[in-house]
């Protein structure tokens, strides 16, 4: 086992540290990103994804760790921002050997990162990867742990959309609003839960055909359509987009009839220039690392002793953050996403300036 690059001058990303991790007798390929620890340790998941390139998983995991620092700094966690990639197939890579491995370096960065679940990683894997370090969180409930953090990532997308919706149409009611769901995954499917409770019209799409037999079986009142651009191009007045990122772009933009996006999806703008073109439509867009911070809000609870309902608690305060910076952008004359950078990096610069502060 060894690390095959680690650095501490990422270059012009303004990360502080970036590590490579490799371990060749279990085939791990890891990279550790960690943005900011102005406010506390860098928290953030760990996805498992068969990248096409090394270049590729670089880029997933600065912009992903840069996102969970402006993510915990808006929810108001004393946290700051990281995330990890392995890169290779989740079905075909993962093994004990393997997540141990990775637990190691976790554990090798003495507390700078903790780790968590997220796209092609699952909760049984942090238990793990618990066996080699105790930086980590999202564990089963049997291990003390929060279990599945979608459960409240899913219902503060819920809430963060209440209060989009309410900016626009003055209630923050989804009775009666047609709601695209990109994405029935964990996620996105407790979040269908929330919206057909609701009295929302759902349209929803999904590539795998499991998880439209799901709906179909679950929530027959849920229309299916053909893929993400036929959900685009739909009559809806909220998309939600919550499956990878970059859904927002140059292509999906103009096709887009929805009035509202307010989704799970992580980096969900593909290029700066995007909110810009957003509001020039006339749609409002709900940042996602704002409307999705319920799952980091659960893990953290997870690591001063874990409470759902306190937890639960925290994470339906998206609704009054959300409309807090929908405010600031009509007030300031800017897009909600550039608002919502402006309010993480004040909370990181003034936060973070007390450690400047020498205690004994």
């Amino acid at each position: 086992m060894g690390v095959f690059a680690s650095t501490d001058d990422p270059g012009s990303t303004g990360h502080e540290q970036v590590v490579f991790c490799q371990d060749t007798q279990s085939g791990l390929k890891a990279i550790i990103g960690i943005y900011s620890t102005a406010l506390g340790p860098a928290l953030g998941g760990t996805r498992c994804y068969p990248y096409a390139s090394e270049e590729a998983a670089l880029a997933d995991v600065l912009d992903l760790s840069r996102g969970m620092a402006y993510k915990n700094a808006l929810a108001g966690l004393d946290l700051g921002g990281g995330k990890a990639v392995i890169w290779g197939d989740p079905d075909q890579v993962k093994s004990e050997a393997l997540l141990r491995a990775y637990g190691r370096f976790v554990q090798s960065l003495a507390g700078r990162y903790y780790t968590a679940c997220d796209v092609g990683t699952v909760v049984a894997d942090m238990d793990v990867i618990a066996r080699e370090t105790r930086y980590v969180t999202g564990r089963s409930v049997e291990h003390g742990g929060a279990g599945d953090s979608s459960v409240l990532t899913a219902w503060g997308v819920f809430q963060g959309m209440r209060a989009a919706v309410e900016h626009v149409w003055g209630t923050p009611s989804l009775r009666g609003r047609r709601v695209g769901v990109a994405g029935l995954g964990k996620v996105g499917r407790h979040l269908t839960g929330h919206l057909v409770d609701d009295g929302a019209e759902v349209v929803a799409t999904d590539v795998d055909p499991r998880a439209l037999e799901w709906a179909r079986t679950n929530h027959p009142g849920v229309t299916l359509v053909a893929d993400a651009s036929a959900l685009v191009a739909a009559d809806i007045d909220v998309y939600a987009p919550c499956a990878l990122g970059g859904a927002l772009n140059d292509d999906t933009v103009p096709a887009l009839r929805a009035r509202v996006v307010a989704g799970a999806a992580n980096n969900q703008l593909a290029h700066p220039g995007i909110e810009k073109l957003l509001a020039d439509r006339g749609v409002l867009y709900a940042p996602d690392y704002v409307v999705n911070a319920g799952g980091v809000i659960q893990v953290a609870d997870e690591i001063e002793g874990f409470n759902f309902d306190r937890a639960k608690l925290r994470a339906t305060r998206i609704y009054d953050t959300t409309r807090q910076i929908l405010r600031l952008a009509d007030d300031e004359g800017v897009p909600p996403a550039v608002a919502a950078d402006r309010l993480a990096e004040r909370r990181m610069a003034d936060v973070g300036r007390l450690r400047t502060i020498h205690l004994r």
